[in-house]
């Protein structure tokens, strides 16, 4: 019997050769009709034919589908026949959407079938590095709008050559509907400047950058998602005037080598982090130096691991495939705390003085995207940054929400997502909001994503508790401007939401542990036990609340904080002696920055309040003269994680001690400082004392969390916030948890960071607007 059906696939089918798979299965089974993409990032399939093959061709659709797609939905309608289709094709694509919520997809690492063409001295794009096809390239980055076709990306500036027009029309072709196609004749072109801004005349720019870099010049490179400074990574005297040029005295540079043996030769790499590494994602992952590590101790200062990628772009290849260092730093491009830059003329302006040469190319970067950073944490994957290759692909909700959001974050690390239907979509990372260039981009980010999703407005704009932050603000004006209300979340309720969502949960015990989250108490929280759900939260315990002198100051000096922790433990004078001995690095001016700080300890002046678990980390930090000054956001807790590594708990006896305050279970921190002075008194082994030390604040935090989900009857405790990048706690908290016989969950698709928070406020709105 004839019979016609349309089709309505949703999930991500645009820019992962969906259509050119609809074509040859139609053709395959003998159908007629067509299929083209809509304006919502879905794809619409008619076909006629015999009923019964029309059903076997819906059945192959899942299990045949590309290998980069994901379908989501398939919404099935029979139809009257027409008999108006002659042949199967791929027809013009359709602004009107489908009525169902779909995406567009992340940019996709060079696949091999591109790589060997383009070293392939007699293919006709041999060293092009805009080599791709439906497999592979630039997706997010270059799209304007939808649906995904060329005219609505940045590759509309180049139209395509006779040969190139053949591939993309040619069903058999790989190239075929491959929208950022292009060869030598008709695509980008990539350029290199010299300091001055002249052109340098090279038969090959990608092998002469490369001797650039190993005669030591600094090089900036244009990418895919952004503009990298690239330099050696052997050379002490190249990365120290790289660090002073870029302002980074001590943060960890990203690094890339060409192939995971060279990475071996000084990282230690896993099955699964392998795996990761030469995924289509291709993020940065957080490796452990090897034994035999032989790069400079300035690519990250005083830490045990390394960030390492594998090279994602034909750019990329081509550079490294001529070099001879085993890798070569491969960091963003922009001043710290600001957007990173994909502007030609604005990076040679601003980063004028700070490299000796440019590589650049003139295809325009519509989305900025920074490389996604990943850590494996516990045997799970946890991101650090969730960005290219990853970003704009949403996170599935177990339930649906009537109403749509739009959630700004937090303050640094940030991210926006909107919540629409039973799909939650993050930005790609935005970073630090304090500076009006990354508020801006977060707005613009947003605002794109919302056209990428068709939304012309929202029901809620979701913020930080904060009053104070950025963020705050500008979600009240964009609230105004698309007619929606605001919303609040508390900042550690929307951590454990957004891991909550992750795992399909309406309630757990969560442990939520950062740098700082403002409290429903107006005091700084960032130790916290909580029975949550997604709409409420109830905090039960957690870490000892602290002085704080100085306030932010106290962030950047934790030595600040070991006076604040230790100031009602110890008397004045015999703080002054710890101080002294231990601390006396930390403060900058000598002893009247000391006598200053104590003075407000004194007078309760200009002292805050904070719980934070990152704020006792810094503080053992600094006792045991790992780190007496923040340069970069985490920077005393993660060398204290590196120091610790080395250690051995059970050589020094740490004890978590819980005390009853105010009817809540609390750490006290500050036994745990004095405890730490009399190891180092008695010559302990520091790297057995922050070990130590570490699991006692996992212990402490986890014991809270046993008791609490045992009284209360819930059988899964969670672990969120920064803090969770830390292996050792992360670890330490999961054996208490499941020796109690309770489960435990962390992050997997978000980060445990504030680049999760927005998914959580956008969650927890739209639960309490529902």
């Amino acid at each position: 019997m004839r019979a016609r059906v349309e089709i309505a696939v949703t999930g991500i089918v645009q820019g992962v050769g969906f259509r050119p798979f609809i074509y040859r299965l139609a053709t395959r089974h003998g159908l007629v009709g067509f299929v083209r993409n809509m304006g919502d990032a879905g794809v619409q399939v008619v076909v006629e034919g015999d009923k019964r093959t029309i059903e076997k061709f819906i059945d192959s659709l899942r299990p045949e589908q590309p290998p980069l797609s994901r379908i989501d939905e398939i919404k099935v309608s029979w139809k009257p026949t027409t008999v108006e289709f002659t042949i199967f094709q791929v027809v013009p694509s359709e602004t009107t959407g489908l009525g169902l919520s779909s995406v567009v997809p992340p940019d996709l690492a060079l696949c091999d079938d591109c790589l060997r063409e383009m070293l392939d001295p007699s293919d006709r794009r041999h060293n092009y590095p805009f080599i791709t096809c439906v497999n592979c390239g630039p997706r997010f980055t270059i799209i304007e709008g939808l649906p995904y076709d060329r005219p609505r990306t940045s590759m509309k500036a180049f139209p395509l050559c006779t040969n190139c027009l053949h591939e993309y029309q040619d069903p058999p072709d790989r190239r075929y509907h491959a929208e950022p196609t292009c060869c030598p004749v008709c695509g980008p072109r990539m350029e290199l400047y010299d300091r001055d801004e002249h052109r340098i005349d090279v038969a090959d720019p990608f092998r002469e950058t490369a001797c650039l870099l190993d005669e030591g010049s600094i090089v900036a490179i244009k990418g895919i998602g952004g503009i990298h400074i690239a330099s050696k990574t052997t050379d002490d005297e190249v990365l120290a005037r790289l660090r002073g040029a870029s302002n980074r005295p001590q943060q960890p540079f990203a690094i890339m080598s060409k192939n995971l043996e060279t990475i071996r030769t000084f990282a230690e790499v896993n099955e699964a982090e392998a795996e990761l590494l030469t995924s289509y994602r291709r993020p940065i992952l957080v490796l452990k130096r090897s034994p035999n590590y032989m790069l400079s101790d300035l690519v990250a200062p005083g830490l045990d691991s390394v960030g390492v990628m594998l090279p994602y772009s034909g750019i990329h290849h081509l550079i490294l495939r001529h070099g001879s260092d085993p890798a070569y730093v491969m960091t963003s491009a922009n001043v710290p705390g600001l957007p990173m830059l994909v502007d030609n003329s604005e990076a040679k302006v601003k980063l004028r003085g700070a490299v000796d040469f440019f590589l650049l190319h003139n295809r325009l970067i519509v989305n900025r995207c920074d490389d996604s950073v990943v850590k494996l944490i516990d045997g799970k994957s946890a991101f650090l940054r969730r960005s290219r290759g990853y970003v704009p692909e949403p996170i599935k909700l177990s339930f649906r929400s009537e109403r749509s959001v739009l959630a700004v974050g937090a303050e640094l690390n940030a991210s926006a997502a909107i919540l629409v239907g039973d799909r939650c979509f993050v930005s790609q990372y935005i970073g630090n909001t304090t500076k009006v260039e990354t508020l801006e981009y977060m707005r613009a980010a947003a605002e794109r994503l919302m056209r990428l999703l068709n939304l012309k407005g929202v029901d809620v704009v979701a913020h930080d508790l904060h009053p104070n932050y950025a963020t705050t603000r500008v979600a009240s004006r964009m609230a105004k401007e698309l007619g929606a209300k605001t919303f609040a979340a508390q900042h550690h309720h929307a951590h454990l939401c957004s891991l909550m969502v992750e795992h399909g949960l309406e309630k757990l015990v969560g442990i939520a542990a950062d740098g700082v989250g403002y409290g429903s108490d107006g005091t700084i929280w960032g130790g916290e036990v909580m029975v949550a759900g997604l709409s409420s939260f109830e905090r039960v315990g957690g870490l000892m609340s602290q002085r704080m002198p100085g306030g932010d100051l106290a962030t950047r000096f934790p030595a600040r904080m070991v006076a604040g922790i230790l100031w009602q433990h110890l008397g004045r004078e015999e703080l002054e002696r710890v101080l002294e001995e231990f601390c006396a690095s930390g403060f900058k001016r000598g002893k009247r920055e000391t006598s200053i700080v104590l003075r407000q300890l004194e007078r309760d002046l200009n002292v805050f309040r904070t719980s934070s678990c990152g704020r006792v980390l810094d503080a053992v930090a600094c006792l045991l003269g790992v780190c007496d000054e923040r340069t970069y956001e985490g920077e005393p807790a993660i060398k204290l994680e590196a120091a610790a590594s080395k250690g051995v708990t059970r050589e020094v006896k740490l004890e978590p001690v819980i005390k009853k305050v105010d009817g809540m279970k609390i750490v006290d921190t500050s036994q745990l400082l004095a405890d730490i002075i009399s190891a180092l008194r008695a010559r302990a082994p520091r790297r057995h004392i922050a070990a130590a030390a570490q699991r006692v604040i996992a212990r402490g935090l986890a014991s809270i969390a046993i008791d609490t989900a045992s009284s209360r009857g819930v059988g899964v405790v969670g672990g969120s916030g920064g803090v969770f990048y830390n292996w050792a706690i992360t670890a330490a908290v999961r054996k208490e948890i499941e020796k109690a016989g309770l489960q435990f969950v962390q992050h997997e698709l978000l980060p445990p960071g504030d680049g999760g928070i927005s998914t959580g406020q956008a969650v927890v709105a739209a639960r309490q607007h529902d």
